[in-house]
């Protein structure tokens, strides 16, 4: 009996997977999310629809959140098989994905980013602590007034120009990831705490709101655009993935973070301090629906390896424990327990 209700459900799916009239799209592979993922996700797709004339593989930039939202809310091919996510995937996420019937969400690390920030090539190299970018471009510097214009008002050895920095909007993975790897992280320092008044949650609000009043502006999720940007304002910084660093060393050049220079080496070691695991996830269901997702997972895993597609577009390797968790996840589809998130 529960080989046969698990029959029917597939088949069901599969026809929810033709339910637009469109043929082709039980072969076709939608995914959705983050626009530091999307470039490698398109070369996966690139080489996959090369080796298989007979799919296509849609890939869209939406921002983590926003492709989070998009791909848990449902089954069927009105929704994405697939998201990109330059985060984990948040625990409030999860739960709209079980609540909309996507039980079964495959979490696969894809490898390791650095959190980059970055200054035209040609301005005098920067060194920078997450302090000092904290103090820069928070709202309410531990809970006070942000008064400060230029760099140098935040410390006098630092460039006497004004505060300008390019960055993501709330629904990008990278802002989250910039807000927990240096904004909070700039923020603990129980010194400059001192005398405060603030109980937790408006402590939590001063270390994670980005000020609002033209020195911090959201560049939207191009960050090829934003590379642009940055490499046409002399003084200006710009916050992406290290990966569009690399393509671009001849427009942009790295801030060191805490006196440590983004490469691969501090990356892969986990020695700079904003590197983070880059992520795709899966619907289980919909790979049961359509083999060609199915297969597509096996191409990202190889993609994934060292030496690998990733590795040649500027992604660091995942270690061997994370390598052999991805690998067990795309061979096994193993269903992701909320519980770790």
């Amino acid at each position: 009996m529960k080989k046969m209700l698990l029959g029917a459900s597939l088949a069901a799916l599969l026809t929810a997977c033709g339910s637009n009239g469109d043929s082709s799209s039980a072969t076709d592979i939608k995914i959705v999310g983050s626009s530091t993922v999307y470039p490698f996700t398109t070369a996966v797709a690139e080489s996959f629809q090369r080796a298989n004339p007979g799919t296509s593989v849609f890939v869209e930039s939406t921002g983590t959140g926003g492709g989070m939202k998009l791909f848990c809310a449902g089954l069927g091919s009105e929704h994405p098989d697939m998201v990109n996510a330059s985060r984990r995937m948040k625990t409030s996420e999860y739960e709209n994905c079980q609540a909309a019937g996507v039980t079964d969400v495959v979490e696969m690390a894809i490898g390791i980013d650095g959190l980059t920030l970055i200054h035209a090539a040609g301005d005098e190299e920067l060194t920078l602590s997450s302090e000092q970018v904290y103090r820069a471009l928070a709202a309410n510097p531990y809970g006070g007034e942000q008064a400060a214009e230029k760099w140098s008002d935040i410390d006098p050895s630092l460039p006497d120009a004004k505060i300008l920095v390019f960055g993501p909007p709330p629904t990008s993975g990278t802002r989250d990831s910039f807000v927990e790897l240096v904004m909070e992280a700039g923020c603990d320092n129980e010194t400059a705490w001192e005398g405060s008044d603030l109980d937790e949650d408006a402590r939590d609000v001063a270390c994670t709101k980005m000020r609002e009043d033209g020195a911090f502006v959201e560049a939207g999720e191009n960050d090829n655009l934003l590379v642009q940007k940055v490499s046409g304002e002399p003084g200006a910084l710009g916050i992406l993935g290290y990966s569009f660093l690399e393509a671009n060393a001849d427009k942009v050049q790295a801030v060191a973070l805490n006196g440590v220079m983004p490469t691969p080496e501090t990356i892969s070691s986990l020695e700079y301090p904003a590197a983070r695991l880059l992520y795709v996830y899966a619907k289980g269901q919909h790979v049961a629906a359509k083999p060609a997702l199915g297969d597509f997972l096996k191409a990202y895993k190889a993609a994934w390896q060292p030496g690998g597609l990733l590795s040649s577009r500027g992604l660091v390797a995942l270690g061997d424990d994370q390598r052999v968790a991805s690998d067990t996840a795309a061979d096994e589809l193993t269903v992701l327990d909320g519980s770790s998130l």
